[in-house]
């Protein structure tokens, strides 16, 4: 589902005209954005958790020549489904 299609079924299934649930979804996903560049855990209770694990640095290899580099510390955004929507999609792959 793309950030269009999204909008579009928010305005169809909460009567909205499109704008304002464009207004709506961009505001949630700013909120989240926000929140994970300043260091916040976010979780959206049936649905899962936006979290940063910090990464140290260390030495990698460019692996076309092999030749060792360093890699710089950075934080990585995970997302871990919560328990709900690992149910529901569990039992939306079985026929």
């Amino acid at each position: 589902m793309t950030r269009s299609e999204l909008i579009t079924l928010v305005a169809h299934q909460c009567g909205l005209v499109r704008r304002d649930a464009e207004t709506a979804v961009e505001t949630i996903i700013g909120s989240i954005a926000h929140s994970l560049e300043i260091g916040q855990r976010v979780e959206l209770r049936g649905f899962g958790s936006f979290g940063l694990k910090q990464r140290q640095s260390r030495a990698g290899r460019n692996p076309k020549t092999g030749e060792q580099v360093p890699v710089e510390a950075k934080r990585v955004m995970f997302f871990k489904p919560g328990q709900e929507m690992r149910r529901r999609v569990d039992q939306g792959s079985q026929p």
